[in-house]
């Protein structure tokens, strides 16, 4: 039999047709509501209060700046051929127990550049609600201090190395946190900001080949006298001013990040007196890589990097980097000590694992699944330990072996 169903006409029509309407307005509504309500989350969570981890040591922390020129040094970064190299300097300290004064500012003045600009800051915690351990200016505790400079990853500043360096200071070091200068996104010399430049940061430096590792080895060479001429710097505070007689005068140290770390193992590698370097993630790049180096150094590396040598099983197309890191430790002569960390990645080695990052911001930085201040407290008690012994001589039993206080480390 022939089906008599029609296709409905006219009012009924009409009928459906404002009924559709009405389930397209309610499902906006509904976005629009949701959406609002999500921003006003964000926005009261984005301006909470927040806490740079605990100190470890037993010095209470001071901090102070400095801009130093290199007069022997053409700055092959800047714009206007011929200018000397000028460098931004953050000095955190073991201050004295007695010391009282105010708060340091996690980013103070020029420095609240390096929050994310525009929509993307909403999601990003704000950077006056951070609250830094350190305070401003105050005396230097008594003793001899040894020097440690750090160095940041490519396009981040000193500042955002805050938790790492504080750690330190409140262990007896003298942090010295250089900021490279058109290679940051954001530095500030002479009260002004001054932003990255396309030779200081190129778009990639990925890879072991080609233009890649010629960029590489020229920047880092930059960056490894960076960090020499800060520690020579820092060295001639020990004749003058608050510093003066609270320098030690054991050798320096270099600590660093991503390209930090390379820059790190290049400058200890051409300072002979160099009593150790540490790569926190960073693909090594520079004459240390066939040369190697004959002081002790440290790599740890996030569980998706090669810079260990070994690859993590959530690595990829890092071929390049397991090969310089192979090269690097077949040079060197003296101990290293190799470490991957379980559930981090790369910005995990700085501050970004303490901020408050709201999706969609928070999928867009390399962040791990481990806890951010679980993985800041990872580096920093590694760290530590190998600085208190190639620099003091202390034995450091978490050096050499599985930690039940850490199983998310791996040795090899």
């Amino acid at each position: 039999m022939m089906s008599t169903a029609k296709i409905p006409t006219g009012r009924p029509r009409r009928g459906w047709v404002r009924r559709l309407v009405r389930l397209v307005l309610a499902v906006v509504v509904a976005v629009v509501v949701i959406s609002a309500g999500y921003v006003a989350v964000v926005a009261i969570r984005s301006g909470r209060p927040l806490a740079m981890p605990a100190l470890s040591g037993p010095y209470r922390v001071g901090r102070t700046a400095f801009e130093w020129t290199d007069h022997a040094r053409t700055d092959p970064l800047a714009p206007h051929p011929g200018a000397p190299r000028e460098l931004s300097v953050w000095l955190w300290y073991p201050a004295s127990p007695t010391a009282s004064g105010r708060a340091a500012q996690y980013a103070p003045g020029v420095w609240a550049g390096l929050q994310f600009k525009g929509p993307p800051g909403w999601f990003e915690s704000k950077f006056k609600a951070i609250k830094v351990q350190a305070l401003d200016g105050v005396p230097v505790a008594m003793g001899r201090f040894p020097v440690v400079v750090v160095e940041p990853g490519m396009g981040l500043s000193a500042p955002q190395y805050t938790a790492l360096a504080e750690n330190l200071a409140s262990h007896g070091y003298l942090v010295a946190g250089v900021t490279p200068t058109y290679s940051a996104n954001l530095t500030v010399l002479h009260g002004q900001a001054v932003a990255s430049a396309k030779a200081g940061n190129p778009a990639d430096l990925g890879g072991h080949s080609g233009h890649i590792l010629e960029v590489g080895d020229r920047l880092v060479d930059i960056w490894a006298a960076d960090a020499r001429f800060v520690a020579t710097q820092v060295a001639a505070l020990d004749q003058v001013g608050r510093f003066a007689g609270r320098i030690s005068k054991t050798p320096i140290s270099y600590v660093g990040h991503s390209f930090g770390g390379a820059a790190s193992l290049q400058a200890c590698q051409l300072d002979r007196n160099c009593a150790g370097a540490v790569d926190l993630d960073g693909t090594q790049f520079g004459k240390v890589v066939k040369a190697g180096l004959r002081a002790p150094l440290m790599i740890v590396g996030s569980e998706d990097s090669c810079v260990t040598g070994v690859c993590g099983p959530s690595a990829t197309d890092s071929a390049g980097d397991r090969d310089a890191a192979r090269s690097l430790l077949a040079a060197s002569t003296s101990h290293s000590w190799l470490y991957t960390i379980d559930g981090v990645r790369h910005f995990n080695f700085t501050d970004y694992g303490v901020y408050f990052l709201a999706p969609p911001i928070r999928n867009l930085v390399a962040l791990g699944n481990i806890d951010g201040k679980r993985a800041l407290a990872i580096q920093a008690d590694y760290v530590v330990a190998f600085l208190d012994h190639v620099v003091r001589g202390t034995p450091e039993p978490l050096l050499n072996g599985p930690s039940q206080q850490y199983p998310e480390v791996n040795a090899g």
